[in-house]
Parts: C-alpha cells; sequence; structure tokens
C-alpha cells in the first residue's frame, strides 16, 4: 500500500511536464487520481494510460481554471467520481513572456487570470468541500521567479508572487478546518517547454544553479508529496524552494 491508498488528489495542468510527474508520483503511491488538464487531449490519454497500465486510479477532467464555472464542475467531478478529496495541486500555468513597456493587456491578463485567478478558484472550490471533512491539504505551485522576479517574465513573476501571498492568506483562513495550504517554488526544471530553449541559454541558466544540473519533474513531485501528507502534518503556510540552490 502506498502513502495516500484511499486518498484522491486533483491535480490542475495535469497533461505535461511538472504536472504529469506530480500526478503519476501520487497515484504510484496509490492515491485516486483527477487530472485537470485544458489543451493537449493526446497528452492527457497518454497520461492516464501510464497511470492505468501501472495499475493506478485516474480520471480526467478536461477544463479551464481560469473559468469558476469549469473550476466548480472540476471540483464536483472529483468528488462524485473518488467520494471525497484531500489533496488539491494547483500547478496548472502559462507565460506570456515580453519586456514589460511592450507587453500587450492580453497577456498580462491571460498570465494573471490561470496563474493566479485559477489558483485562487481552486482553492475556493476545493476548500468548500475539505471544510466539510474538516481535514486536506492544497500544495500551490509557484516559481523561483515569483521570489526573485525574472527580466521579461513581469506578469509571470507576479502571478508566481501572488500565488505565494494567496498560500500565506488561506493557510490562516482555512487551518481552523484542519486544512494545510503550502506551496513549491520550483527552479529551473527539465519539460517540453524547457527544452526548446537555445543551447546558449540553457547553459547560462545552469551556470546560476549550484547543484550544475536541470531539476526533473520528479523532484517537484516529491517536494509536493512531501508537504501533501502526514510527514508535513505540522507544516502550512510554508513556501518550499525546489532550484539546486538557484535561488541563493
Amino acid at each position: 500500500m502506498g502513502i495516500f491508498t484511499g486518498k484522491s488528489v486533483l491535480v490542475t495542468g495535469a497533461s505535461r511536464g511538472i504536472g504529469r510527474g506530480i500526478a503519476m508520483a501520487f497515484a504510484a503511491e496509490g492515491a485516486d487520481v483527477v487530472l485537470n488538464y485544458c489543451g493537449n487531449d493526446e497528452a492527457a490519454r497518454q497520461t492516464l494510460s501510464e497511470i492505468e497500465s501501472a495499475g493506478g486510479h485516474a480520471a480526467l477532467f478536461k477544463g479551464s481554471v481560469a473559468s469558476a464555472e469549469e473550476v466548480s464542475a472540476m471540483t464536483d467531478f472529483a468528488v462524485k467520481t473518488f467520494g471525497r478529496l484531500d489533496v488539491l495541486v494547483n500547478n496548472a500555468g502559462i507565460t506570456r513572456d515580453g519586456l514589460a513597456l511592450r507587453m500587450s493587456d492580453e497577456d498580462f491578463d491571460s498570465v494573471i487570470g490561470v496563474n493566479l485567478k485559477g489558483c485562487f478558484l481552486c482553492c475556493r472550490a476545493a476548500g468548500k468541500y475539505m471544510m466539510k471533512q474538516r481535514s486536506g491539504s492544497i500544495v500551490n505551485i509557484s516559481s523561483i521567479v515569483g521570489i526573485s522576479g525574472n527580466a521579461g517574465q513581469a506578469n509571470y513573476a507576479a502571478s508566481k508572487a501572488g500565488v505565494i501571498g494567496l498560500t500565506k492568506s488561506l493557510a490562516k483562513e482555512f487551518a481552523a478546518w484542519g486544512i494545510r495550504v503550502n506551496s513549491v517554488a520550483p527552479g529551473f526544471v527539465e519539460t517540453d517547454m524547457t527544452g526548446v530553449l537555445a543551447e546558449k541559454l540553457r547553459e547560462s541558466m545552469l551556470s546560476s544553479v549550484p547543484l550544475k544540473r536541470p531539476g526533473q519533474p520528479g523532484d517537484i513531485a516529491d517536494a509536493v508529496l512531501f508537504l501533501a501528507g502526514q510527514s508535513a502534518s505540522y507544516i502550512t503556510g510554508q513556501v518550499l524552494t525546489v532550484d539546486g540552490g538557484m535561488s541563493l
């Protein structure tokens, strides 16, 4: 039996990259996992297939976290499918990079809408179920960019800084119902998104990582599972930086 056997977990943005790694790690530890995704049907089905082939239990839900109606339907689906909702991992996020003076209103608003408002909407919807249970754990995926900032990512950095503030505020609000809220702030992680970077840019980023290697989705998943699980039962409102020392 895994450490999350009998638990129901909802992971947003779970079809690829970090979200996929998190979802598969929970499933490997016995959790029933709802895989939320927004666009890539093939990738979502592939993740589902791999979980089921390994003997895990999962279900797909396609919807945008930026829509309150779709988020409500998603949390209802999770509870109806697996009977309860024990863990929420807010991983869904987008980038629309560009220098601030050239950034369009649309690019700023869309990133804030998905990365920050989407996180809020999911926390609000899941929190209603978790309050009835008087238990639950929420892990919000932020970024070291939300701590240190980054040129060309004013929208993304603002959204991820907002996620940290949201995490701390909700940790205080939800604690009375036995719900813990924490955040993981990844650094440079090897995913499809970072795989298209030019080699010189990649080398430049790695040069700022003391451990001299990029992170893997599994590195982030390990941190999320720790914060979501019983081993972290007295931890709430915290930000765990998983970046190989990049932010030092």
